[in-house]
């Protein structure tokens, strides 16, 4: 808190309004004392000028406020986004809701605003929102600094010869040591070990999701990730460490000096500093997150270098198999767990024996209205039983029952579970199903909801179909044809996960939704974490804005239970409301 205040009162702001001194004083009094005002765009643009003179990159955000006419602010947000010396600044745009706000969000993201808030703009999302675009501006300011920075060392040599020599051992994006720089790092490690009894460990990191982002935002974006992701994981290694990027989206750290127990500990702060990285591009926030595996270079355990990269591979593997965003340590006792996850073997004659044999199970999780405390609605969540009767989650079959063609079998199946116990059940009660990524590309998943409709006689509004912003995104004109002919039949849909690692507001435009699932991971700490608080009240007011309901996950108590009922959420879903059961049981 008290560095979120310190850069609050350094924070720079410009803003251009008609009437400026009440957002002026409203800024004063939380904390943003350095503003400078302008009563119109070209008044904003002298004084930027002014500011480019006196020091590069003195103002560090442009609010531009409502009571500029459309054209006028519109304009000036054009000019600041296509201007050479300004184009570095956010822009935050301050729209009049009460004419389309759509029509406002799409005349902004043209011109190139950073933000948009909706008058009447509440404080505490205007500060939130005013420190994000202090990081977004220091991120761009980083960069070109890193830029100059780079020139200017190369500037008196040859610029050519010392290049080439650069990249030998360097990776050009990033600028840390490339594999053969890693290479050279672990032979030395090797030789300590071997004659001085050394110790080192080796750390392999995989970027999990980067793949979506890359695609989905283009290479410029990904590019900028990787880079974010360097300058954010360099603070938190000695001078002694050395940090490489040892593929598209691998990296790597050989730890010099470290035991196993001071390496688990690095380890662990680096995957907790990816996973609180937020990644910003074209004004859209992505979560980031990292597998990483851990291998050990020890006297009297001496291998090759190929080894201990191949060992950190392999751990990192696992831990991006048994479910991402952890750390494994590599173990000789590894390779029975490496068999078992590489072996669809293993998977198929369960998958298939599942299906024949009706041993998939469904369980039911209450969802609660918070206007009138009612439950009518139930997530359904897929099971399979295990081969010693235990209940297996969909992390561990799914994946191999989609590379083995069987994942379209199962999403049948549930469907037509699901619908069947719709026809027993009141028609007041209605089903949150979940299907797999694949579903909502799989043509015949119209024709199998239209058929069971017809046999069973449910009224599609009682069928929600709940899907994640990856599979949304995996082939986005297909999925968003296939929501469209479902919301045809009268099946809603709901935004899963919501939030979390995916350009979420942006992709609101794109897809015909009816609620918003707010990730568990913002719900679980609003009573202690005002950022958390601040931002699922930005999900619940930009549903509201665009006629969506909202769902809070991972509810565990009372105390956030009624917060939630009071920020406006219409549903909430948790452990406190009721734990997955194999029962429905409705009450009334």
């Amino acid at each position: 808190m008290t560095r979120a205040l310190a850069q609050a009162e350094r924070m720079r702001i410009l803003i251009a309004d008609a009437t400026p001194a009440a957002l002026a004083a409203l800024l004063a009094r939380g904390g943003f004392p350095n503003v400078t005002s302008a009563t119109g765009a070209a008044e904003a643009l002298g004084r930027l000028r002014e500011c480019a003179h006196r020091l590069h990159g003195a103002v560090d955000v442009v609010i531009i406020g409502a009571h500029l006419s459309d054209q006028e602010g519109i304009g000036l947000c054009r000019t600041v986004h296509t201007h050479r010396a300004w184009r570095e600044v956010p822009v935050i745009l301050i729209a009049d809701p009460t004419g389309d706000p759509r029509a406002a969000l799409r005349d902004a993201d043209e011109a190139g605003a950073d933000d948009v808030l909706f008058t009447p703009v509440r404080p505490s999302e205007l500060f939130s929102r005013l420190l994000w675009a202090l990081s977004l501006k220091r991120e761009r300011d980083l960069r070109r600094s890193r830029e100059r920075a780079l020139m200017e060392e190369l500037a008196g040599r040859k610029i050519m010869e010392a290049r080439l020599e650069y990249l030998l051992d360097h990776d050009a994006l990033t600028g840390t040591a490339n594999r053969r720089g890693l290479e050279q790092g672990l032979d030395q490690a090797v030789l300590d070990a071997r004659y001085q009894r050394h110790t080192a460990a080796l750390l392999y990191l995989d970027l999990d999701q980067f793949k979506v982002i890359n695609g989905t935002e283009g290479h410029a974006a990904g590019d900028r990730m990787l880079i974010a992701v360097t300058e954010a994981l360099r603070p938190e290694l000695r001078p002694t460490d050395l940090l490489a990027r040892i593929g598209s989206d691998d990296f790597a750290v050989l730890l010099r000096g470290s035991n196993q127990t001071r390496a688990r500990e690095i380890a662990e702060r680096l995957r907790r500093t990816v996973d609180e990285l937020r990644f910003t591009t074209d004004g859209c926030d992505y979560h980031i997150s990292a597998s990483i595996g851990l291998a050990m270079i020890e006297p009297g355990r001496i291998t090759s270098t190929s080894e201990i990269l191949g060992r950190a591979d392999q751990a990192c593997f696992i831990a991006k198999n048994c479910g991402r965003n952890r750390v494994h340590v590599f173990a000789l006792d590894d390779r029975h767990i490496l068999h078992q996850l590489r072996s669809n073997a293993y998977w198929v004659p369960l998958i298939r024996e599942a299906l024949a044999k009706g041993s998939f199970q469904l369980l039911f999780q209450p969802v609660q209205g918070l206007r009138d405390g009612r439950i009518n609605h139930y997530e359904v969540l897929l099971r399979m039983e295990g081969g010693q009767g235990e209940l297996l989650g969909p992390a561990e079959f799914v994946a191999v029952a989609e590379r083995m063609g069987l994942i379209r079998d199962i999403d049948r199946w549930v469907v037509h579970e699901a619908t069947e116990l719709l026809r027993t059940l009141p028609e007041t009660i209605s089903l949150h199903i979940n299907l797999s990524g694949h579903a909502f590309q799989d043509p015949g998943l119209l024709g199998l909801v239209r058929q069971r409709l017809r046999e069973t006689g449910v009224c599609a509004q009682r069928i929600t179909f709940e899907i994640t912003e990856t599979a949304a995104i995996a082939d986005p004109p297909r999925t968003r044809a296939m929501l469209q002919r479902l919301r045809a039949l009268g099946c809603r849909f709901a935004l899963d996960d919501f939030g979390s690692g995916f350009n979420s507001y942006g992709h609101l435009k794109q897809f015909p939704v009816d609620l918003l699932k707010i990730d568990g991971t913002f719900v679980s700490n609003i009573i202690r974490n005002p950022v958390d608080r601040v931002l699922v009240e930005s999900m619940v007011m930009v549903a509201r804005t665009l006629g969506k309901q909202t769902v809070a996950e991972f509810v565990e108590d009372r105390e956030t239970l009624e917060l939630l009922r009071r920020m406006g959420v219409d549903y909430a879903q948790g452990y406190f409301i009721g734990e997955p059961a194999r029962e429905l049981v409705v009450n009334g």
